[in-house]
């Protein structure tokens, strides 16, 4: 705790993935998904959207199998780093220092892992490095021309987690990190399937499935944001056109209420999902959306594949 109240976390930083087939990984990413290059430093590529600010929403690294290094997520002050901290060291997590520096384009930060076992970083200070002129927009806040090559997103939007107990996670994201439900699927047993929280007034920043199959630290997709649900359907195009096979969609998904296109990464198979629609959340007294059992299929696709049986859907990549 500090004196001006709670720590607080912003928003959704970047993703880090490790990639056996880097060039592979940074062609889709940079070529087809259309995202900037920001930086090549090393064994590392730093990307982001046109719409980020920031140094990087993803990072790709060499490494001999695909993985998760961390999702990071940016405080709101810089004290607040610090803060939660405290409070993770004090309920009993492994926090561990990154210097200034450490990280491309980032300042201090710290790092930790859910009981779960998914890694998470904390940070406040960013660089903001203007795109080269080939490149900028006369729009001052976007990085980057929109619709620059490839699929175009907007933004980075959330991560979608997987683990064997999906309550015990979305309680541990809440109580340690502050993240609020939005929706959630409430099994007949009273087991929680699935749960989207916030910490913005987006739908989700962060959504967490039950896969009791599974081993308990999954990452299942980033999304990145697309303007409309026409954009989604041009995506279609442009990943056909690059002959690289959608992993799920069109569809539109109940929860949340977005269209996505699901897809792979051909370097690594992180799944990418381009994500469109959805609603905000402005009501300070917002009740949690139940979805039972008998409404999994609607919750998951209201319209297109039926996600709840989706086998290829429920493979996913570790931390």
């Amino acid at each position: 705790m500090t004196a001006a109240g709670p720590p607080q976390i912003a928003k959704l930083g970047h993703v880090a993935l490790v990639t056996p087939d880097l060039e592979t990984s940074l062609g889709f990413w940079r070529d087809v998904v259309g995202l900037e290059e920001v930086e090549r430093h090393g064994d590392t590529a730093f990307l982001r959207a046109w719409g980020d600010r920031e140094h990087h929403t993803l990072s790709l690294r060499a490494g001999e199998a695909a993985a998760v290094d961390h999702v990071a997520w940016r405080t709101k002050r810089p004290e607040d780093v610090d803060a939660f901290a405290e409070r993770l060291d004090a309920g009993g997590c492994e926090v561990t220092e990154v210097p200034a520096g450490a990280e491309r384009g980032q300042g201090r930060a710290v790092r930790f892992a859910s009981p779960q076992g998914h890694r998470l970083e904390l940070y406040y200070d960013v660089e903001k490095p203007p795109s080269p002129a080939a490149v900028a927009s006369p729009l001052r806040t976007n990085s980057t021309r929109a619709w620059e090559r490839g699929i175009s997103p907007r933004r980075i939007d959330h991560v979608n987690l997987v683990t064997t107990d999906a309550g015990a996670c979305c309680t541990w994201l809440g109580d340690q990190l502050g993240f609020e439900m939005r929706e959630l699927i409430r099994l007949a047993d009273g087991t929680l399937a699935g749960g989207w929280m916030a910490v913005t007034n987006l739908v989700h920043d962060v959504a967490v499935m039950a896969d009791a199959a599974a081993p308990p630290d999954r990452f299942h997709h980033l999304a990145y944001c697309l303007d409309n649900w026409q954009d989604v359907l041009r995506a279609a195009d442009i990943l056909r056109e690059h002959r690289v096979v959608a992993d799920a969609g069109p569809g539109k998904h109940g929860i949340t209420q977005a269209v996505y296109l699901y897809v792979k990464d051909p370097g690594s198979g992180h799944r990418l999902e381009l994500f469109a629609g959805g609603y905000l959340v402005f009501d300070p007294d917002w009740e949690p959306i139940v979805w039972t059992e008998e409404e999994l299929a609607d919750g998951m696709s209201w319209w297109g594949p039926d996600l709840s049986t989706a086998a290829e859907m429920a493979t996913t990549t570790s931390f």
